[in-house]
């Protein structure tokens, strides 16, 4: 392997570099003279020349600005944005491959992390769609598109910098403006290209997130397996003329949408939540359904953006719990509640714990909506309203099922879930190191009989990973 360095903005580039593994965040990486470096959409195989973007004495990170060879490992993308384009960095990679650097992802942090036994076979669940598969995207609106193909001899003047899709890696005020994402099935696109057209033909401002200003914000498209389907536009200011022109516009060319609403942001950020969305037309709200169950989805609901992955993630959390009727189950992270009433029905009671307000009444009204009675929903800090009083106040639980966010668990609940010492907890997870830990503060009374990890994400590095712990 040749090697040599210039200097470029005060950083070298490496040239004619060897990717010889895969890292962790989805990136692979060379060795240059003993030192690792990161890159990001490479794979092993592939020689590139790499214009380093961060360098420290351990390791550094750089990107791709030439490929001299490129691995067998890698197929074509189906998306002509990537490469771009934040999302779906895995493209590159057969959908075999991406599953197994996904497992051996959750089995190596189990491994290094953790210092506890395991079933170490265990063949992830893939996902049924690997494009196509999200039931929720959110698109910005900008002033200042990222020009792709870039020339001198472009006049400014005549060229429309207004664009509508994804934030760009690590610039916060530049978009790359999508034709066409293969993450939404249509008319997600459609919808998207519709709205853009009619706002760039009709001089609607698109929003200049530098000078704080301008009226086309975000727009928000939600699907449901059942075909209901919501749009969501997000203005800047309230200006009924403007806001009456594109509405219509929305409503007249897609009247599949059962759900049409805006929101007024007046804020510095893109932060909707506690903002309280209009309805336009039709209905505040989309439903979903597993089995015979129910959700009542409104604009600002958390549900899981793979609805067929979240059914099967369910069905192993009920089939984990082995309920007979006669158990208590606490479900710790609740969110809106969708694992709490889809096991309702097997449980004696179900005790849901979420730390946003706005979630527990969606998960109160979901339970309505089913005619579901033996649910109780509480909202706040996990750590502060799980307490010995809580517990004694609601009844010891025979089953534990948490889902926490990537952080995982604070020691506070751990060290509460084991003095309740319920005969079993199942562990969901987008982050298996995080959970590794967590596992290892609880080993000293449950020991891990299941794992199962199940692919959410198609395309990406995420998984999610499914543990069964039983009491000792």
């Amino acid at each position: 392997m040749g090697r040599r360095y210039r200097k470029n903005k005060e950083l070298p580039i490496l040239e004619q570099v060897e990717i010889v593994s895969f890292a962790a965040e989805g990136k692979s990486l060379a060795r240059v003279e003993d030192k690792v470096v990161f890159v990001p959409l490479t794979v092993p195989g592939d020689i590139v020349d790499i214009q380093l973007t961060r360098s420290r004495s351990s390791f550094s990170e750089g990107k791709v600005i030439k490929y001299h060879k490129k691995s067998d490992l890698r197929i074509e993308p189906e998306c002509q944005h990537f490469g771009k384009c934040g999302g779906c960095k895995w493209q590159m990679l057969d959908y075999k491959k991406q599953l197994e650097l996904k497992q051996n992802q959750v089995l190596e942090n189990f491994q290094h992390l953790g210092n506890f036994e395991f079933p170490t076979h265990f063949p992830i669940l893939p996902s049924k769609n690997i494009y196509f598969y999200r039931n929720k995207l959110e698109f910005t609106f900008s002033n200042r598109k990222w020009l792709t193909e870039y020339s001198k001899e472009i006049d400014f003047n005549d060229l429309s910098m207004d664009g509508l899709g994804f934030h760009l890696p690590k610039m916060f005020d530049r978009i790359l403006d999508l034709e066409n994402c293969h993450l939404q099935k249509e008319p997600s696109n459609a919808i998207r290209m519709s709205i853009r057209n009619f706002a760039i033909e009709n001089k609607i401002s698109f929003y200049s997130i530098r000078k704080r200003e301008g009226y086309l914000r975000n727009l928000i498209i939600r699907s449901a397996s059942k075909g209901d389907l919501m749009v969501i536009l997000v203005v800047g200011y309230d200006d009924k003329q403007i806001l009456d022109a594109i509405m219509k516009h929305i409503a007249e060319n897609f009247p599949e949408i059962t759900s049409l609403m805006y929101i007024i942001n007046t804020n510095l950020n893109d932060t909707t939540n506690g903002m309280t969305a209009e309805l336009f037309k039709g209905n505040p709200f989309i439903m979903e359904q597993m089995e015979d169950i129910k959700f009542k989805v409104g604009p600002l609901s958390f549900y899981q953006t793979n609805s067929e992955q979240a059914y099967e993630m369910y069905k192993i959390a009920r089939e984990y719990a082995q309920l007979t009727g006669e158990e208590v189950v606490y479900d710790l992270y609740t969110g809106t509640g969708t694992i709490a009433n889809f096991i309702a029905r097997n449980a004696k009671k179900v005790i849901g714990i979420e730390y946003v307000p706005e979630a527990i009444e969606d998960a109160i009204v979901n339970s309505e909506i089913n005619k579901i009675d033996n649910t109780s929903f509480y909202a706040g800090d996990m750590g502060k309203v799980l307490t010995p009083k809580f517990v004694k106040e609601n009844g010891k639980a025979d089953v534990i099922i948490t889902d926490p966010p990537r952080a995982g668990m604070h020691e506070t609940v751990v060290n509460q879930l084991l003095e309740m010492e319920a005969k079993r907890i199942i562990y969901i997870s987008c982050n298996p190191s995080t959970q590794a830990r967590d596992i290892d503060l609880l080993k000293s009374k449950y020991t891990v009989t299941k794992v199962q990890p199940l692919d959410m994400f198609p395309q990406t590095h995420h998984v999610e990973n499914i543990v069964l712990l039983d009491l000792i």
